[in-house]
């Protein structure tokens, strides 16, 4: 394997160069810009790059952003994001905006994005891959005849399959006015829905404004809408609490749930049981056992059972079968179980009163002892 080396005079020149691949994209054609031409294109481009941005996002049925298109984000033609017309010098006014793909002889019409499922893409419903589709508008499948077009179940993340989310270009203020986060203005091409590291995690991973900054003192104070992340609206009540309120109304569901410095794990579990069970009582107010207490009476109690039919086979002279107990082996394990003599006693028969068939016994009656 061939090892490159560099003087370390060319560290400079290396990130000119990524400078100028970031800036200029596939703008050049592969054919490097001269100075001059270098600097006419940036004096033409960034301006209008700066004012014009799109944001390209994959959302969900729900509003979350569950991708945020970049550079190299692959579209359905299997081309990527940067080889797609990202910069206009006016904004469309139809919506959605359409991104051409640039590629000669692509048909594709408009970015869209098409998950992965790991490295490869996702199957459609004729079980045939993303890219074996064609990329016009129908979305065809090239292998089959029986498939009336791309549709796939898979999964996202958050929850919703694929064929529910779409593919979202929007600009600067319709993003603000969403109150989603847009970054800092920068001159490189194609960013896409890019606007910090935290933008190349997933959906509800990405809890941050991304690069955005620090939010406002307005903003931090304003209520918890439907369209904020789901987080700020799984966590509003907590948050919006006071300690001092917390004091006052008692303890949260919230609150309760966390584990206190100073338990170990059964006084936890115990705590979190009796909870759980005065509130499936309701206003009902009852005292329940602790957890190893109930544990134990169920044993108990299991136990005084397999006295009660010992006794009740001593007293009666009655054979186990009688009770309806099958006399298979795990029956007769059970009853090995028992303390000795129940069985034995049980099974010698005892005289039958006179009067009823049989004879009285012989054998002396012996006085209880006292």
């Amino acid at each position: 394997m061939e090892r490159l080396t560099l003087p370390a005079s060319s560290a400079a020149a290396v990130d000119e160069y990524m400078e100028y691949r970031r800036i200029v994209g596939e703008d050049d054609g592969g054919k490097l810009f001269t100075p001059e031409e270098y600097e006419e294109y940036k004096r033409k481009v960034l301006p209008m790059r700066l004012q014009n941005r799109l944001f390209v996002s994959w959302r969900s049925p729900t509003g979350m952003d569950c991708k945020l298109v970049g550079p190299e984000t692959l579209c359905f033609c299997t081309h990527r994001y940067k080889q797609h017309k990202t910069d206009f010098e006016t904004i469309p006014q139809q919506r959605p905006i359409s991104l051409p793909c640039q590629v000669t002889g692509c048909p594709c019409r408009a970015y869209l994005y098409v998950p992965l499922n790991g490295m490869q893409p996702i199957r459609c419903r004729c079980k045939h891959f993303a890219d074996q589709h064609s990329s016009e508008p129908g979305f065809m499948c090239n292998a089959c005849s029986q498939c009336s077009g791309f549709h796939s179940c898979f999964t996202c993340a958050c929850g919703q399959p694929a064929y529910a989310h779409y593919t979202v270009v929007e600009t600067k203020q319709e993003r603000l006015a969403q109150r989603k986060p847009v970054g800092r203005d920068v001159p490189y091409a194609a960013m896409g829905g890019l606007t910090g590291f935290s933008s190349l995690a997933e959906d509800y991973m990405r809890l941050d404004d991304s690069g955005i900054g620090a939010p406002s003192g307005e903003l931090l104070d304003s209520p918890v809408t439907a369209m904020d992340h789901p987080f700020l609206k799984a966590f509003q009540a907590s948050s919006s609490s006071s300690p001092e309120t917390l004091t006052d109304v008692g303890t949260s569901s919230h609150v309760s749930s966390l584990r206190k410095p100073e338990e170990d794990d059964m006084a936890f579990f115990e705590r979190r049981y009796q909870e759980r069970a005065y509130e499936g009582q309701g206003s009902k107010t009852r005292s329940f056992p602790p957890l190893g207490a109930w544990v134990v009476l169920t044993a108990l109690k299991n136990m005084l059972m397999v006295f009660a039919v010992a006794n009740l086979v001593k007293e009666a002279a009655i054979s186990p079968q009688v009770l309806g107990i099958p006399a298979h082996k795990s029956c007769r394990r059970s009853l090995r179980a028992l303390p000795a003599g129940c069985l034995a006693s049980a099974s010698t028969p005892r005289p039958r009163p006179a009067g009823l068939g049989g004879h009285v016994s012989e054998a002396p009656a012996r006085a209880e002892p006292i």
